[in-house]
């Protein structure tokens, strides 16, 4: 029997709408942008920092044995020289004769350019670090590097953190950060960029022990990508062979997500062994074991590293989320997003621009926004606006009608069904709380009724 292949969206769809609605922007794009870097707009800033919050939760708060760090963008060269990236951190590439357009030679086929054809050059390494100088004089004593990864700067803290936490095996260090790669092929939108931002966790366990804390984190990641929305069909474990290891790798696996370019990485799981520990001590001459107090020995503690991008995950939950749908003889778009990725949990959309209707409303928005982001829209008519807030994954409009003023209630609207429910305005905080928490539209407050519930397929 043949597998079904699940779905995809098209990329172009997706660029689109984040163009439209204010999601993501070329980066300097009135100077005609600079390739690869993007700018997050009002919408998209929001469902950034949601899936950060996210992460940052479920990692972090929820846990016991994690704590966090934000470590230095610049860090000393010889963090490079131990950890091996000036070495090692470079990909195979080639250059055009004829355009000069570069490419890495792993992803090009034969020896003729993909843009126009011309004679391509032998491949040579290229390192992707960026390159620049602290001070005001450009020499090589100079020479720092922007970082390649966020993980380095959890290694080097290892004993700091140890001596101020006082944290036993295993325990985890956990970092959101920029990160920076010049890339000498980018593209499919943000899946790919110079600039980039990662979410990294350096967790610390006996060896012996990695093995199962492999297991054990492969399948923790992957139930934080469905609990957000995403498809488990959407989602692929792909297990790297030992010729494509990392050299300090004992084991990674790759959770692959079936992007609009096909399937590709989302996050990667790692079990560095005790490499890098290994390295800033022999390199730094520091003591970086770990004292276990029940065995009275000393070791370097084997590392398990789930390591996921920030950018590559908004891509797929907007990828996941994306949605249209036949209504009344036209296409509703809408995003499916989770309510607590969704950069509006709420808009407020009073019937008109009457003086009366716009003050209730007035209150009933800055109410809400002390709990929430609220979206405050009272442009064209009711069915535009409830379009506009579908295309960018408002789980729930509140309107506020003629009606309002003489019973001091409000409909609650659904994104993804269309029913409604009429509240009492004292209600509506403690209603639209446990709505977003994932309790049942018709589950009603005191005082609440059915408004309108579509029939749908």
């Amino acid at each position: 029997m043949t597998e079904k292949t699940p779905d995809k969206v098209d990329m172009e769809k997706i660029v689109s709408l984040c163009r439209r609605r204010g999601f993501i922007f070329p980066s300097s794009e009135i100077y005609g942008g600079l390739s690869s870097c993007w700018d997050y707009g009002p919408l998209g800033v929001e469902l950034k920092r949601n899936v950060k919050e996210a992460w940052w939760r479920a990692m972090v708060q929820e846990r016991d044995d994690m704590v966090g760090l934000d470590a230095s963008i610049l860090m000393h060269p010889q963090t490079w020289a131990a950890s091996g990236h000036l070495e090692g951190f470079a990909d195979p590439l080639v250059e055009c004769k004829n355009c000069h357009l570069r490419w890495r030679s792993d992803e090009v086929a034969g020896n003729r350019c993909p843009s126009c054809g011309g004679e391509l050059t032998e491949s040579r390494m290229f390192n992707l670090m960026f390159k620049t100088f602290m001070g005001p004089v450009e020499e090589d004593a100079a020479v720092v590097y922007l970082r390649p990864e966020t993980a380095q700067g959890m290694f080097v803290n290892f004993q700091n953190v140890l001596n101020t936490t006082r944290k036993r095996l295993p325990f985890g260090i956990a970092q959101i950060g920029k990160a920076f790669r010049n890339e000498i092929t980018t593209g499919n939108f943000i899946f790919r960029s110079r600039e980039f931002e990662q979410m990294e966790i350096e967790f610390f366990v006996k060896p012996g022990s990695d093995g199962e804390w492999f297991n054990y984190w492969l399948e923790e990641r992957l139930q934080w990508y469905t609990k957000l929305g995403i498809k488990k069909e959407h989602l692929r474990p792909r297990e790297h062979g030992k010729e494509e290891l990392s050299h300090y790798s004992r084991r990674t696996v790759d959770i692959n997500y079936l992007f609009p370019m096909g399937w590709a990485e989302l996050e990667g799981i790692a079990n560095r062994g005790d490499f890098d520990l290994g390295q800033h001590a022999s390199s730094s001459g520091k003591d970086l074991s770990y004292f276990d107090e029940e065995t009275k020995e000393h070791f370097l503690p084997y590392i398990i590293e789930p390591s996921a991008g920030v950018d590559r995950s908004v891509l797929a939950f907007l990828c996941d989320a994306y949605d249209e749908e036949a209504d009344n003889g036209e296409i509703r778009v809408l995003l499916h997003l989770h309510p607590s990725l969704a950069p509006f949990k709420v808009a407020v959309l009073p019937l008109s621009r009457r003086e009366n209707l716009v003050k209730v409303a007035k209150e009933v928005s800055a109410d809400l926004r002390r709990h929430w982001m609220v979206s405050y829209d009272d442009a064209q008519s009711i069915g535009r606006r409830y379009r506009r807030q579908d295309e960018i994954g408002t789980p729930f409009s509140v309107t506020i009608d003629f009606q309002s003023l003489e019973d001091n209630q409000v409909t609650i609207r659904e994104r993804d069904t269309m029913n409604q429910i009429r509240v009492p305005i004292p209600e509506l905080q403690k209603t639209l709380t446990a709505k977003l928490a994932g309790e049942d539209l018709f589950v009603l407050p005191p005082g609440g009724q059915v408004w309108k519930e579509e029939k749908r397929k």
